[in-house]
């Protein structure tokens, strides 16, 4: 039944004029003020809650009291906080609203639900805005959510915006912002009782991964309506869209459809609902393989112990790895600052982290510019906590992979429960980096190089950082590329978009490369990569490594699959993917140790670059959006990569039976690494150890071989894993023993320009080649 702020919704129309879209699409000039059909979403409508409470509201009671732990300070230094300051938002939002006028309303629905829910997104640009809109995803918001699916509490949803399926039961509508809020000032939590001060539920919701999806699966229904494959893997059936622009919003995609099901974007949600992550318990830890008991999941798991339940909740409620137990980590203490708030032992943090640590610079950095705009006022407070977030995001990342080799294998696995990388597509990337070395310590080759070049950008040459060689041959990089078809470029054409809107621009110089005109003159079945948010209909490669136990139907389902399909082992239907890379690395000749990192960049050059060139200036509101992102990355060490995890390649292998050299110099460095440098006066540390019984019985010597740096040891022919060819230095003993031999020694003056070899050596008959078994050799290089 429609209720009475049904009718007061004088910024939406349930029907548009196709004509008047046709012109605003040619036109290119305005926000919108009526948020076309093709833009509208299911889900509680603007003017329709009251009584949202506010930042300051909450703080009174939910801060300044245990930093630590408090919702107050963890949430301040979040990007959801800051979700409306983002000037990469703004500068998107640009370059959206050129594409698409009204599409604004899209992001700014999630980014600011309370300026979006009061009726301030109208006009699209954000331009009706205020200063408290800029708290983004904040408080009362979240907890004003109810299940769209009719489960439990009963928000506030009337036809035709509905935000489920109309089923028995219904099934909820999760993604792309569309919330279904309560008025009256309840707030649900997880909690049955407590001490507060204003009216509250518990909600089973709010311990689910659906709540999380409300935002974190992200669908563009323009093209999920209007472009011919609804922006899907899987187009939909006839009668399930509309297909006609401005026809009413009852026929629309979106709203006879899961947001799974069309224009895709995000899909972190479904990527962890298409894991086996959604449905394990927490106490199910020990099951899982030995590699993924590590980094986040572990960190996880211990904080779920907390509630001493084993890894359930404190009340006794079954605990998944849902997307709160990893991102609102368990900890001890009050929720409140009142003296009789009870003491939780689940108590969710609410630092909401994930992986961008670049945000709070670039935001820190606007606001000392005077140019963050509306609600730019930032606090002391404020700062401090986006300092705070950013560290926290830094430490995610550390957490999130782990690297190992293993002869010429490299091995990269996910430790989270979405692809990785997950999230918003455009802009972040990760790689794989690694530097070789040959003997003397030269770099014979780095894969995967980052660093300087010099770039011509609006009339000026200046130096900007990223990727050196995109197309390298032996460079691995993990992310997605999306673009437009042919055919939805022959229907934009034919809507009025201009031809010459520009796909993409050359990273060097920055002329226009590509243009819609030209994709839409390709032959039918090609496709063109573009950063063109709002407009993309297709994605062209997601090489991203999928999350343990992704089913590989329930991810083609929700349109979350690899592209290509056929990576990560392929799995046929019923079978899941592989939830690590495997490499097979190629040292150029000479190497004998080689570096490995795995690095991450929330925001490359070439997506900065894009949304300032693209931005024609025609939203007057934002024109000088795509300059502050600009100006704000360069200044901020242009969003400088984070080394997530590291290993190192030894071109010096032994026989590899369970004999271990570590080096350290000065006490420093990773001990496994077969390439190190000393100079005078450092200590240099040699320890020998052997795993098995036999190895630790036998005879043998740590052997000692100096050489100039350009003539290394030359292998013995027939002596297999041995890299010393001058056994005349050797520390020799009877028995390796458990504990292991080491020696250490001051480095003298004088050895500057010659180098030393290190390895360890057994005589048994045990051995493999039935007479020695030998460690992996160390060089220092002596400068």
């Amino acid at each position: 039944m429609l209720s009475s702020r049904t009718l007061f919704r004088p910024r939406r129309l349930l029907v548009a004029s196709g004509g008047a879209v046709v012109l605003a699409l040619a036109s290119m000039s305005l926000p919108r003020v009526v948020v076309p059909t093709e833009v509208q979403l299911p889900g509680s409508q603007p003017l329709e809650v009251t009584g949202l409470g506010s930042v300051g509201q909450c703080d009174n009671c939910h801060a300044g009291y245990a930093p630590a732990v408090e919702p107050g300070q963890g949430w301040r230094g979040s990007a959801m906080a800051h979700a409306a300051r983002d000037p990469l938002f703004w500068a998107t939002v640009a370059i959206s609203e050129q594409d698409f006028p009204g599409a604004g309303d899209l992001c700014i629905r999630c980014h600011s639900p309370r300026g979006w829910m009061e009726g301030r997104s109208s006009p699209t640009d954000g331009s009706a805005l205020t200063a408290v809109d800029m708290d983004g995803v904040e408080c009362d918001v979240c907890h004003s959510m109810t299940n769209p699916d009719l489960s439990e509490h009963l928000g506030i949803q009337n036809y035709p915006y509905l935000a489920h399926d109309g089923g028995t039961p219904p099934g909820g509508f999760y993604g792309s912002g569309m919330m279904v809020l309560s008025s009256g000032g309840v707030r649900y939590g997880p909690y049955a009782s407590s001490a507060a001060r204003h009216p509250f539920a518990q909600s089973r919701f709010h311990r689910s991964n659906e709540l999380c999806g409300t935002c974190h699966d992200v669908s563009n229904p323009v093209v999920g309506d209007l472009a011919h494959n609804n922006g899907a893997h899987i187009p939909l059936a006839p009668g399930q869209f509309s297909g006609v622009l401005g026809s009413p919003v009852s026929t629309k995609a979106a709203f006879r459809n899961f947001p799974f099901q069309y224009g895709i974007v995000e899909r972190t949600f479904s990527e962890h609902a298409a894991s086996a992550f959604a449905t394990l318990r927490v106490n199910q830890y020990g099951t899982l393989p030995e590699e993924l008991r590590d980094g986040a999941i572990e960190e996880a798991y211990q904080a779920a112990l907390l509630a001493n339940r084993g890894g359930d909740y404190a009340d006794g409620t079954p605990r998944t790895f849902s997307c709160q137990t990893c991102h609102m980590r368990a900890t001890v203490g009050a929720g409140a600052k009142q003296s009789n708030s009870p003491i939780h032992r689940d108590l969710p943090l609410h630092d909401l982290t994930g992986g961008n640590y670049w945000l709070p610079q670039a935001i820190t950095w606007l606001h000392a510019q005077g140019r963050l705009g509306v609600g730019g006022n930032l606090s002391a407070l404020q700062l401090q906590a986006l300092q705070e977030g950013a560290a926290r995001a830094r430490h995610n990342l550390e957490q999130a992979a782990s690297l190992s080799i293993d002869g010429d294998r490299l091995k990269v696995v996910n430790l989270t429960g979405h692809k990785l990388i997950s999230g918003f597509p455009e802009g972040r990337r990760m790689w794989l980096n690694l530097v070789w070395y040959g003997s003397a310590g030269q770099v014979l080759r780095e894969d995967g190089a980052y660093g300087a070049i010099t770039v011509q950008h609006r009339g000026q040459s200046v130096q900007v950082e990223t990727l050196l060689d995109l197309a390298a041959p032996q460079a691995k990089v993990y992310e997605a590329h999306y673009g437009l078809t042919q055919e939805w470029a022959q229907q934009l054409l034919a809507l009025g978009v201009p031809g010459a809107t520009p796909l993409a621009f050359d990273r060097g110089h920055g002329a226009v490369t590509y243009t819609l005109a030209q994709l839409g003159a390709q032959s039918p079945g090609t496709a063109h990569e573009s950063l063109h948010f709002v407009l993309a209909n297709t994605v062209l490669d997601d090489d991203r490594i999928p999350p343990y136990g992704f089913a590989r139907d329930e991810a083609a389902r929700r349109n979350a699959l690899p592209v290509p399909a056929t990576q990560y082992g392929n799995p046929p239907s019923g079978g899941a993917y592989r939830h690590w890379d495997e490499l097979s690395l190629q040292p150029p000749s000479g190497a004998v140790f080689a570096r490995v990192r795995l690095r991450y960049q929330p925001t490359s050059w070439e997506y900065v670059q894009f949304l300032e060139l693209a931005n024609d200036g025609s939203v007057a509101h934002l024109a000088a959006s795509g300059r502050d992102l600009y100006d704000a990355w360069r200044a901020t060490g242009m969003a400088a990569p984070h080394d997530m995890a590291s290993a190192a390649w030894c071109g010096l292998r032994g026989t590899s039976e369970g004999l271990f050299l570590a080096s350290t110099v000065a006490g420093a460095g990773e001990a496994s690494e077969c390439q190190k440098e000393a100079r005078a006066g450092d200590l240099l540390r040699v320890e020998l150890r052997a795993t098995s019984a036999a190895l630790q019985a036998a005879f043998g010597a740590l052997v000692i071989q100096p050489y100039p740096s350009a003539l290394p040891p030359v292998a013995i022919p027939g002596f297999a894993g041995l890299h010393v060819n001058d056994l005349s230095i050797a520390y020799t003993f009877p028995a390796l023993g458990t504990a292991g031999v080491a020696i250490s020694l001051v480095v003298p003056p004088g050895l500057a320009g010659a180098n030393a070899r290190f390895q360890g050596l057994v005589i048994t008959p045990s051995a493999a080649n039935g007479l020695y078994a030998a460690s992996d050799a160390h060089d220092v290089i002596f400068r």
